[in-house]
């Protein structure tokens, strides 16, 4: 009966044994809307890098935040081919006119986790094999001329949950046809 008892506690355990990863993007925000809040609290043609500085976005301290130039600018906003300059907004318009007084923040932040979930054994033996992906993704774009912000956008994903199911039902042979033809062939 104690030995029952014991492998029905490893068995009910080893789901605890499969797995586990995270890819994060070191930022100083902890969810989608605290992103979003900060992107938010940005007043067009009054907040200035400084004033995003004290709040902890900028290139000198953030790896979310990518610098770009005013040709990138330029390249994102094609005034002139398919928008008119009267359609965009002022802030967009203002830094292309800015010319090299023009520059942006491009923000990414990703963070995702997937943890293997099911039976330990199928998973082990490569017969099933779940994946419970969840987390959230980030992207916001910030305009300047000069040192004063003049437009800034937000948008991303704020809730990822994906499942991955893969099954093979012949578990570690599944792929052995494949194997022997890479062996078989010079």
């Amino acid at each position: 009966m104690l030995l029952l008892l014991a492998l029905a506690g490893l068995l009910t355990g080893c789901a605890e044994l499969l797995p586990k990863s995270k890819a994060e993007t070191e930022a100083i925000w902890s969810s989608f809307d605290e992103a979003r809040a900060a992107i938010d609290r940005i007043e067009p043609y009054k907040t200035t890098r400084s004033d995003l500085r004290a709040r902890g976005i900028g290139v000198e301290r953030d790896p979310t935040i990518t610098l770009l130039s005013h040709v990138d600018v330029a390249i994102r906003f094609p005034i002139g081919g398919v928008l008119r300059a009267e359609d965009v907004d002022p802030g967009i318009r203002d830094c292309l006119k800015a010319g090299k007084a023009c520059n942006a923040y491009q923000i990414n932040v990703r963070r995702t986790k997937r943890d293997r979930v099911g039976n330990f054994w199928l998973d082990t033996f490569r017969f099933r094999r779940e994946v419970d992906v969840s987390g959230w993704t980030f992207n916001g774009l910030i305009l300047f001329v000069d040192d004063v912000a003049v437009y800034a956008v937000y948008g991303g994903q704020p809730t990822i949950h994906e499942v991955e199911v893969e099954r093979n039902p012949l578990g570690p042979l599944q792929g052995w046809g494949d194997w022997a033809a890479s062996k078989a062939l010079p």
